[in-house]
């Protein structure tokens, strides 16, 4: 039987962590980006991290977030993780890992095989690797958009560091993408949702199952 490691991102109400909780997620996302209809305050956001149970990590998702924006931050809220999904550098994802002591996980979006050589560039310096679908052009949103990319891209792929897949996932077709892909991280946030930022409990049992279930058929990784 293999594992599967779960993150739900884009919580906005403590009955929304209580249910991640409760159905055995393991990351819980919180948006610091004010564009996103689940950006949270930092009041609210520090509220949500002290509901979490411990073992439940939560991770701060910011956009090309500068020094005054993480300080501000983490001075108030409890984050076990910082994501970075901008267009931050490998340069500044060392740095803000250096700076603020915590594991850094660098978002990259995929849309074709060229999109993918940018990811070796965050290997030596990011601790996890998320792997989502390119925003549409133009797009106000760098991730949340519900919109997945070809999984057979990073088919049999090891990227030197844990990853996380991600981009359009649901109850529905996480199972093909754990199949496609052998992703042991799943990431999603509007595939769970009965409005924007509004999660659904029941979504998320559905989709816990659905995904611990195709990782226990899954063929042992070598």
């Amino acid at each position: 039987m293999q594992d599967i490691r779960i993150k739900i991102c884009g919580l906005t109400r403590v009955r929304d962590v209580e249910a991640v909780a409760e159905a055995g997620v393991n990351y819980f996302g919180l948006v610091f980006f004010a564009k996103s209809p689940r950006n949270v305050s930092i009041a609210q956001a520090r509220d949500l991290a002290l509901a979490a149970p411990v073992g439940l990590a939560k991770v701060g998702l910011m956009v090309n977030p500068t020094d005054d924006d993480l300080r501000m931050i983490l001075d108030e809220v409890p984050l076990d993780m910082i994501q970075l999904h901008g267009s931050e550098s490998p340069e500044r994802v060392a740095e803000v890992r250096a700076r603020y002591g915590l594991p850094v996980m660098k978002a990259v979006g995929v849309a074709d095989e060229a999109d993918l050589a940018r990811v070796a560039s965050y290997q030596p310096v990011a601790d996890q690797l998320l792997i989502d679908a390119k925003p549409p052009k133009g797009g106000d949103l760098p991730g949340g958009n519900g919109l997945s990319f070809d999984w057979r891209l990073v088919a049999g792929r090891r990227f030197g560091k844990p990853w996380m897949l991600a981009g359009g996932l649901t109850p529905e077709n996480v199972a093909t993408a754990i199949a496609m892909t052998g992703a042991r991280q799943v990431d999603l946030s509007s595939g769970v949702e009965s409005a924007p930022g509004v999660k659904d409990a029941g979504l998320i049992r559905a989709f816990v199952q659905a995904a611990r279930s195709a990782a226990a058929k899954a063929p042992p990784r070598l």
